[in-house]
């Protein structure tokens, strides 16, 4: 406690941040201007041994070049950079780039992103400058209303390559499927909804990554099939192990006929869900944890026996809601039939509905009615951000397994006898 006549001094709340951000400003600059330095000490050291006939070294330091500032989240950090000289002859020398400082970079890279995520998210048009302002400071360049505009055209340059890229050679293990409702109101569509079929897929190397994005009316077989034709046109030409989906007959109808050699896996989040709203509220919680003890036993056998006391438990005065289980009992339980270590990514859609409840939220924000093609460039750009942190499957040595079509029972690989 401070003595009766002693003052305290407070300090505003506002200029602690500032000198803060001041700090770490400069500590980013000096730590930028030191790892350039480093890099520029490195590639000269790797080439100290070349030297002409006088014994002169043939690739040296010449001064620095202009000065420089790049645009960071911090505000614009100055650079400036050394220039590499290479003295040896024409057919011999090589141009130093740095791999920290690219040429012509002016923004870095999360400041490249944040523009498509501050749109994306809920910042319009015109409020797009004073948003950055307050990020980057009012001396920010570059934030002009035409800024998003632009950026817009290239994100739709951008979806329209990607949507028609080659896939020829890819080969996935699983695919998710999904369709996705979107409560924007099209310019080009008596739709008041729109439904974006989404496509994700496992690699060999066990990463998840988008495979197509388009729209369809609801999630009809027409649509679903039409999606699955393209990407088998691009050069998907080899079925993939397993397919995970909801209940929509559409795809499952689509893919048998495009892709007959695909095994099938109903979402169980989806069928518990439907299950669950045949029933009471009163009854939900004791059916929703008899449902868990299906799909979480250790074999098929228990899956079984859970499943059996379930519909044994409910049948005969819940009958609709027995009779919505069973008829997807074998497609339900098709992944006790692939590693163990992928069930927690297979039983499920959860790779597509996770990905998309952020682009949900952004099309809560939006007001007004909007193009097919913005719809998708939006949905496209956010999609792609989001895959940058998905992370592995579990057990992804095991990936190439089931692409090689080595069984497994109860999550086990079987050995040849």
């Amino acid at each position: 406690m401070p003595e009766p006549n002693e003052k305290l001094v407070q300090f505003p709340q506002e200029s602690s941040r500032d000198v803060l951000t001041e700090v770490l400003h400069r500590g980013a600059q000096q730590m930028l201007l030191t790892a350039i330095e480093a890099e520029v000490d490195d590639y000269l050291a790797a080439r100290a041994a070349t030297v002409d006939a006088a014994g002169r070294r043939g690739v040296v330091r010449n001064g620095h070049l202009p000065t420089r500032a790049i645009q960071t989240p911090l505000g614009d950090v100055r650079v400036h950079q050394p220039r590499v000289r290479d003295r040896r002859p024409v057919g011999e020398r090589e141009t130093f780039r740095s791999a920290i400082l690219p040429p012509y970079l002016r923004k870095t890279t999360s400041l490249e992103e944040l523009y498509p995520w501050l749109y994306l998210k809920g910042i319009s048009t015109g409020d797009f400058s004073e948003a950055l302002q307050a990020l980057l400071g009012p001396d920010a360049r570059g934030l002009s209303a035409t800024t998003i505009t632009r950026l817009k055209a290239v994100w739709e340059q951008d979806y329209r390559g990607w949507s028609q890229r080659s896939l020829a050679g890819r080969r996935y293990a699983y695919v998710w499927a999904d369709g996705v409702y979107f409560n924007v109101r099209l310019e080009d569509t008596d739709n008041k909804r729109q439904c974006i079929l989404v496509l994700m897929g496992a690699t060999r190397e066990g990463k998840k990554e988008l495979i197509a994005i388009t729209d369809g009316y609801r999630e009809s077989e027409q649509s679903w099939r039409e999606l699955l034709l393209d990407v088998r046109a691009r050069g998907l030409a080899i079925d993939p192990e397993l397919a995970v989906g909801d209940g929509g007959l559409g795809f499952w109808r689509a893919v048998r006929k495009v892709f007959p050699k695909t095994r099938e896996q109903r979402c169980w989040v989806h069928k518990t869900m439907n299950v669950l709203n045949k029933l009471p509220k009163g009854v939900q919680p004791k059916a929703k944890a008899m449902l868990h003890d299906i799909w979480m036993a250790e074999t098929t056998s228990g899956a079984d026996q859970a499943f059996d006391l379930f519909v044994a438990t409910f049948h005969a005065k819940f009958p609709a809601a027995t009779a919505c289980l069973e008829k997807d009992r074998d497609v339900l339980l098709t992944f006790y039939e692939f590693p163990a270590e992928h069930w927690i990514h297979i039983r499920t859609t959860n790779p597509v509905e996770s990905t998309f409840a952020t682009v949900r939220l952004r099309t809560r924000k939006t007001k007004g009615a909007g193009s097919r093609l913005a719809c998708l460039t939006m949905v496209f750009k956010l999609a792609m951000a989001a895959q940058k942190t998905w992370r592995a499957l579990n057990g992804c040595q095991l990936i190439a397994d089931v692409i090689d079509g080595v069984p497994f029972v109860d999550g086990v690989r079987k050995e040849a006898a």
